[in-house]
């Protein structure tokens, strides 16, 4: 699990600069310098980043938040994923502004700081768990003291805590592929248990962050940036990995996930109408909405819709996973295992070309 490892080390430096609204004195403060975690949330920088601006800030109640370009960034999704999506050319450091007062509460969910993260982080495990296992009653009956570790070990980056911790959630794991399947030396299906009685699954959650652009481009630099949340789709949809004697890829999995924008055709070398584009898109986010989870006497109900199918051909630009860019054919089950966040999500963000 050595690319485990690397995603956990992960960080991203950051030059984050206060807003000049909130700037009160002169000169203007210098921008400080941050090594954020990939795996980790914005807001929980506070601690570092409140007193290095403290003495320069107006009076008032600190709601910290943060934009890139002028787009707030919302603090739910994980560092590394906004890094991924809105810097299609990854760019270092990256330039954030800070705030400290006028929340936008007409585009971002309301943060009480670290506690909502947590509250986020647990209530998306809890989904992961149902999609894997058929239920999340593991991560409902933790202890509030695992629960703790569980959390501090995210906003520590330890993995061996976080291993040790989620090892007690017994959570379905996801046969490797790379080292049975397709050398062809396991016979063992997913769906069965293995050895240590670890049932092994074939659903794998998954978060996609769908951005469309009307212009090719040839270059990463000529892509225009996201200026509004609107650009961005965004699709909870899980994967139900099919044994059928070959190697399920990346490729196949994508098929599964966009099926709306895959006919038999390479991928990269597909097209799609404009106006059908825009109701492949609707349709995939409709179909996320209907991805529900609610919580019901202790138990969590999810219900999942397919969407219609449209017969479409997007040109998939980008795929991108934890900053890398893989190759179709790697197998879906190594990505999974080893580039999966710690509420076992697997977030990719992609970026399709609108023909116009």
């Amino acid at each position: 699990m050595e690319a485990q490892k690397y995603v956990w080390e992960g960080a991203i430096p950051l030059q984050i600069h206060l807003h000049e609204s909130q700037v009160t004195t002169l000169p203007p403060p210098p921008p400080a310098l941050i090594l954020a975690p990939r795996i980790g949330y914005l807001p929980l920088l506070a601690p570092l980043i409140k007193p290095y601006f403290s003495s320069t800030l107006p009076p008032g109640v600190d709601t910290i938040w943060f934009d890139y370009n002028g787009l707030p960034l919302k603090w739910y999704i994980p560092t590394g994923v906004l890094f991924d999506l809105l810097c299609a050319e990854p760019e270092r450091p990256w330039n954030l502004t800070v705030h400290f007062r006028g929340y936008p509460g007409n585009v971002l969910l309301p943060c009480e700081g670290e506690d909502s993260i947590k509250w986020s982080f647990i209530n998306s495990l809890k989904e992961a768990a149902y999609i894997m296992n058929g239920n999340c009653k593991n991560v409902m009956n933790m202890s509030q003291s695992d629960q703790l570790e569980l959390w501090h070990s995210v906003m520590n980056g330890n993995l061996e805590a976080y291993q040790r911790v989620s090892s007690k959630l017994k959570l379905a794991t996801v046969e490797d592929e790379y080292t049975s399947l397709c050398s062809s030396k396991s016979q063992q299906g997913f769906g069965e248990a293995d050895l240590a009685g670890q049932v092994k699954t074939g659903r794998v959650p998954v978060k996609l962050y769908v951005w469309s652009v009307s212009e090719d481009f040839d270059d990463l630099e000529d892509l225009a940036q996201v200026d509004s949340w609107e650009k961005i789709s965004y699709i909870n949809r899980p994967v139900e990995i099919h044994k059928e004697g070959k190697c399920f890829t990346l490729h196949d999995a994508m098929k599964i996930l966009l099926p709306e924008f895959f006919s038999d055709e390479p991928l990269m070398n597909v097209k799609l109408a404009r106006e059908d584009f825009g109701d492949a898109l609707r349709i995939l986010s409709e179909d996320a909405s209907s991805d529900k989870v609610v919580e019901d006497q202790g138990q969590i109900a999810y219900e999942h819709r397919e969407a219609s199918c449209v017969s479409s051909s997007a040109e998939i630009k980008l795929i991108r996973i934890q900053g890398i860019e893989p190759k179709l054919e790697i197998p879906f089950s190594w990505v999974v295992n080893n580039l999966i966040n710690p509420d076992y999500f697997l977030h990719i963000c992609i970026c399709v070309k609108v023909p116009q």
